[in-house]
This record gives C-alpha cells, sequence and structure tokens, in this order.
C-alpha cells in the first residue's frame, strides 16, 4: 500500500489551502513523483489510498484507448440504467442543481467550495434515480458467478490469513447483525453511503447534501425494513482511569480517549482515524470496549487497541497531562525553525514561544495556512490541528514528535496521522 496521496492529508504537507485547486493534469504526476515509501508491507495491513484507485483509472485509459467517462458510460451507465450520472472529475463544475453545505446550527449553513479534480478514486456525479438502478443492476450481478461484481463483492484476506474488512473498493461489515457489503464517499459539503444486505436482497442509499454521516439513519432504515430489535444491554459507566492522551512509539501517532456522547451511555470517544471528531466505541467491561472497527483494552497506563479493519494493533501509553498552567512558562525556542522531508519536497516552518506554536508546511501546492499546535507531553510531542482540507474528511490532528533535545535545538521531528505516518523532516 503506497503512502496515500488521499486528498486531504498529503495535500496538507505540500502546502494546500482548504479552498485551493488540485488538477489531475499537473499536480497528480507531480504527487506520484513524490511518493515512494510504504506505510506496511504490502498485503498485511490496510490503509486506505487514493493513489491505488487514480493509478488504475490511468491504466484503464491507457490500455483502452478510452477516457474513464467513456468507459464508465459504455460499461456501467448504460447498462445499469443510470440515465443521468456522468463523471465530473472537476468538483468546481458539479451540475446544477447539485450543492452541498458545509457548516451546523450554530455557525449556520454555506455552499461548500470545492475545486479538487479526480477521476478513478471518486468524481460520479449520479442521482437518486440512478443509484437505485444501480443497485437493482448489483443485485442481478451479484446473481451470475460469472459477473465482475460477483467476484469484487468477495471477502479478501490479509497474507496472514485474517479477512479483510475492505477489498476491491467494498467495505464488508455487519449492519444490525446483518452481513453488509458497503461503500461510502464524501465530498466538503456531501456524505454519501450504499448498503447491500445480500442475504435479504435489500439495498439502502442515503445521500446527504450536508456533513452528517449517513451511516445512522442508513442503520435506522435496515432495522426497520427487516423488524430487527436491537438488545438492551445496561450501559457501563465510563471509569475515569479510561480518559486521558496515549502515545505509540512504533506508529508515533496520538490517541486520545474522552467520555462518548451523552446521548449514547456507555460508550467511550477514540481519536485517531480519520476526521475531527472522535471514532465511539461501547464499554463492555471496565477495562474493555469494542465497535465494528476496533478493540480496545486498557492494562494500567497502556491502551491497546486492535484495529479490526487495518489488521493491526496499536499499544500507547498514557502521556503525563499538561498542566494548562504549566503549559506556556517554558520556553520552546529549541523547537523553533525550517524542517525540511526530502521526500516529499515539503518544509514545515514552527514559529512561537511559550508553550504555544504554530506550524505550516510549503510545498508544491504552495505556502499553506499556520496551525495552531498544542503540547501532549509538555515538551517534546504536539498536536496540529488541521481541521479542513481539500476535501473529506480532513485529517483532524498531525502528530508532530521533536527528536535530539538533549544537546538544545532539535535537529529533527516526525509528521504524521492516520494516512501519512512518520514523515521524517529534518532541521535547515
Amino acid at each position: 500500500m503506497l503512502e496515500s496521496l488521499s486528498r486531504s492529508t498529503r495535500t496538507t504537507l505540500w502546502g494546500a489551502r482548504p479552498d485551493d485547486a488540485f488538477s489531475l493534469l499537473h499536480d497528480a504526476p507531480r504527487a506520484l513523483d513524490r511518493i515512494s515509501s510504504y506505510h506496511f508491507a504490502p498485503g498485511t495491513e490496510y490503509s486506505y489510498s487514493n493513489v491505488n484507485f487514480h493509478v488504475l483509472g490511468r491504466i484503464m485509459e491507457n490500455v483502452s484507448g478510452l477516457s474513464l467517462a467513456q468507459l464508465l458510460v459504455e460499461r456501467l451507465f448504460i447498462p445499469a440504467g443510470m440515465t443521468t450520472a456522468s463523471l465530473c472529475p472537476n468538483t468546481n463544475g458539479l451540475p446544477r442543481p447539485i450543492v452541498g453545505y458545509e457548516g451546523n446550527d450554530k455557525v449556520g449553513y454555506f455552499a461548500a467550495t470545492n475545486r479538487i479534480e479526480w477521476a478513478g478514486d471518486a468524481g460520479i456525479a449520479a442521482s437518486l434515480e440512478d443509484m437505485i438502478a444501480y443497485e437493482k443492476y448489483l443485485d442481478s450481478s451479484l446473481s451470475n458467478p460469472d459477473s465482475l461484481y460477483a467476484t469484487t463483492s468477495q471477502q479478501q484476506k490479509f497474507r496472514d490469513g485474517t479477512p479483510a474488512a475492505y477489498g476491491f473498493g467494498l467495505a464488508h461489515t455487519m449492519v444490525a447483525g446483518q452481513p453488509c457489503i458497503a461503500h461510502g464517499g464524501a465530498l466538503r459539503g456531501f456524505r454519501h453511503s450504499r448498503m447491500q444486505l445480500p442475504s435479504h436482497r435489500l439495498s439502502v442509499v442515503v445521500m446527504h447534501n450536508f456533513e452528517t454521516p449517513p451511516d445512522v439513519p442508513a442503520e435506522f432504515i435496515v432495522k426497520k425494513v427487516l423488524k430487527l430489535d436491537e438488545e438492551e444491554r445496561k450501559p457501563i459507566s465510563m471509569p475515569s482511569e479510561w480518559k486521558g492522551t496515549y502515545f505509540d512509539k512504533d506508529v508515533q501517532l496520538y490517541i486520545a480517549v474522552e467520555e462518548g456522547d451523552r446521548k449514547k451511555p456507555g460508550t467511550i470517544s477514540i481519536s485517531y482515524g480519520p476526521g475531527t471528531g472522535g471514532e465511539t466505541a461501547r464499554l463492555v467491561s471496565e477495562t474493555e470496549a469494542e465497535s465494528d472497527s476496533m478493540k480496545i483494552t486498557l492494562e494500567g497506563n497502556v491502551l491497546h487497541v486492535r484495529r479490526i479493519i487495518d489488521n493491526g494493533t496499536l499499544h500507547a501509553t498514557r502521556l503525563e497531562i499538561v498542566n494548562a498552567g504549566d503549559a506556556g512558562q517554558g520556553s520552546s525556542k529549541d523547537l523553533t525553525g525550517c524542517y525540511r522531508s526530502e521526500e516529499l519536497d515539503s518544509v514545515f516552518t514552527v514559529t512561537g514561544d511559550n508553550g504555544t506554536l504554530y506550524g505550516s508546511f510549503d510545498g508544491m501546492l504552495g505556502r499553506g495556512p499556520i496551525w495552531i499546535m498544542r503540547p501532549l507531553d509538555g515538551k517534546q510531542i504536539w498536536a496540529l490541528g488541521n481541521p479542513r482540507g481539500l476535501d473529506a474528511t480532513p485529517p483532524g490532528d498531525w502528530t508532530v514528535v521533536f527528536e535530539d533535545l538533549k544537546d538544545g535545538a532539535s535537529t529533527s521531528c516526525t509528521v504524521g496521522c492516520w494516512l501519512a505516518r512518520k514523515v521524517k523532516y529534518v532541521r535547515i
């Protein structure tokens, strides 16, 4: 799995601003030239990568001699009866009346600005009628063992034999206790999810032109249609020992644990994966929690997170709490300066002092915004907020780990998030 181009992640390190353009013709090839390392050995773990789908689209065009748009019309839209679907790589030119909205009831809602181009990894515009036709087409295809969908919808396995929760662009999960083949999509101002339950020949499509996740209403529909009653479980109150910030030295990323949504008693929120919000897990004992994608165990000051979809396990140690009164007392001048990643051709600039630092990235896409940083351990480990990116979902926080602090100023640092880990920067 190549390190992810992934829209909102690597583009941040190349100096992208949230409303910047990203061109398939000019920017995508330059991005590919700057990706040469791996998160892990192929086949051993999972991490979403736009690069793979983008490259596959270009291979299809080169082999067929046709554009991806033509291929989609001939091989998918016409056979499936999707009469108004089309490939629209430029998200700034989506066909009217398609409009997506950012915001919430506190700040208000406003039309989202998108200027990213993509094809292969995304880019299709379709109506609800198109999606209904698509689900009927997939249902029919699934009954034909020789069809492409029947082949690609089979659950894949990692090299160690563990079933993979994602493969060939399809997620394999459980919805209301029922096996499900699913996929979702997101762009600033839009959220989409489609679920297919083959054993019931049931498909559910949810399309939002706002940024509320569609999985909850989709699961609600499944339960109502199938008349499924969820087992009532007495919630377990979150012990205070869970709350805190933890750090995994191997992946150089921090994990934050907080109490879950008040509307969902007996849950905790784990901040590690995609987005600015946490992933919710249900407490099954005072030291264990789980969700469809994670199993978490708290053992003293060590947090063990089994990432089911990633086929990986995190072992993170609790960080000492940074006292708010002490955070601004010490000097941070030995951390400030400019650092460079040779592989990405990116410069990371750190400014500020007295416990308040700011970070920004410059690269092939320009000079990026200045993001605020906050200390996680009082000195070496920091979180750099990144609430908005070129698309959805933004990275949220990057973990910044300054190194070689014994002899004065740091000489290097690593910057990383779920989709772009352990990026090495050296002071210049």
